[in-house]
């Protein structure tokens, strides 16, 4: 990855994943950021190849992007709906169209970790360990077989991302 600036990142990097759960470290600046905004089809590497459950991410974005679920560090939602609705309209947009299922679906993640009472409530009203556990149950609302997430037990209590490893089991 060569950034305007010039700067490199992500220099002659060859990567494989199997399944299960792993972690990603290395020193600030090193391109950590980068490599999961490219994976999750956000960013565009400016030379190589990357390939996603065997497929390439420039040829197949749509396609791969119904399969990833990603968490980043700084996570954003829609200020002015409930909690719930942020999650009915995160599903539609991960490709579960059926909203009998996908209601069903929010309910459940919201039970799992602990924001079933606060499903009405708007999410700028969530205190910051709530907007963090309502970002972790995002990544994983759609049909996602492959779930990125960046830094996911910042501002969380140990047993909520015990919670969530076992909603991905």
């Amino acid at each position: 990855m060569i950034y305007p600036n010039g700067n490199h990142a992500l220099k002659d990097i060859n990567l494989e994943f199997g399944t299960g759960m792993f972690g990603l470290l290395g020193p600030n600046g090193a391109g950590k950021s980068s490599l999961m905004r490219i994976i999750v089809t956000l960013m565009k590497p400016s030379s190589g190849v990357v390939l996603v459950d065997g497929k390439d991410i420039q040829h197949f974005r749509k396609e791969l992007r119904s399969i990833l679920g990603y968490l980043p560090q700084d996570f954003r939602f829609f200020t002015s709906l409930k909690t719930w609705e942020f999650l009915d309209y995160s599903g539609s947009l991960a490709g579960k169209r059926n909203r009998k299922e996908r209601i069903s679906e929010v309910d459940r993640l919201l039970d799992q970790v602990g924001l079933l009472e606060v499903h009405d409530r708007q999410d700028n009203r969530l205190s910051g360990g709530r907007k963090r556990r309502l970002g972790i149950v995002q990544a994983p609302i759609g049909i996602s077989k492959i779930i990125i997430v960046y830094e996911p037990t910042t501002g969380l209590d140990p047993t909520v991302w015990f919670r969530f490893t076992m909603i991905l089991s």
